[in-house]
């Protein structure tokens, strides 16, 4: 996925040269439309619906960026945006928890096992800093890594895994990268809000028999899986 957002993000810039070029040749392409301005929203949430797991950044910011376009071009008033997009807001994200809360609900109840069956397990918390986890040559039976405008890169290729585990995450306005072994399987209980977890460098197999479970909070944050 994200060598498909490249190409496109190389697409549109390579447009937008080639415009600029053939206007300084005396060209008239006029790209400087009423609310213009408003494509620098709308196309990076366009792309990021490609690539990423969880889309309710994207779709809210989408949203937002076509409700400004259609005000800057007189279709819609802006004092009616301004009054819809807060509840707009609220309604898509609590209609998100209660599809998670049915949907999710099977993980959630892995999880909970798993938690109750498992040791006490290892926490991590990275502020406004960087915090590199190496678990090689450990037995794994899980973890907690706090991001809060910091960044956690967790390196599981070498731990020993011996049955299902749980790694709580927690992700405000910071990142954690975790990078797995290919013999397990990643399984995502996560809520997200202006940010997501992706697993698109990870494929799971079906011939893989251990689970993965990441279960927490993506709050202007993300989690990568590698």
């Amino acid at each position: 996925m994200r060598k498909t957002q490249n190409i496109i993000w190389g697409i549109i810039l390579v447009a937008v040269g080639i415009i600029l070029a053939l206007r300084a040749f005396g060209f008239h392409i006029d790209i400087f439309f009423d609310g213009w301005w408003t494509l620098f929203i709308i196309v990076p949430c366009l792309i990021g619906l490609i690539g990423n797991s969880d889309k309710t950044g994207n779709i809210i910011g989408l949203a937002i960026g076509v409700f400004l376009l259609l005000a800057c071009q007189d279709i819609i008033e802006f004092k009616i945006i301004w009054q819809l997009i807060f509840p707009a807001i609220i309604v898509f994200i609590g209609a998100k928890l209660i599809f998670k809360g049915t949907v999710g609900s099977k993980n959630a109840e892995n999880v909970k096992k798993i938690r109750q069956n498992n040791g006490p397990i290892k926490a991590y918390f990275a502020s406004f800093s960087s915090l590199d986890v190496d678990m090689s040559g450990e037995k794994f039976e899980g973890l907690e890594l706090n991001a809060s405008f910091g960044g956690i890169e967790c390196d599981l290729r070498n731990a020993y895994f011996e049955k299902d585990a749980v790694i709580n995450v927690s992700a405000i306005f910071g990142g954690i990268d975790i990078i797995v072994p290919d013999n397990i399987n990643i399984k995502k209980n996560c809520t997200c809000i202006f940010g997501g977890v992706s697993d698109s460098k990870h494929k799971n197999s079906k011939d893989n028999s251990i689970n993965l479970y990441i279960s927490g909070t993506c709050l202007f944050g993300g989690v990568e899986i590698k």
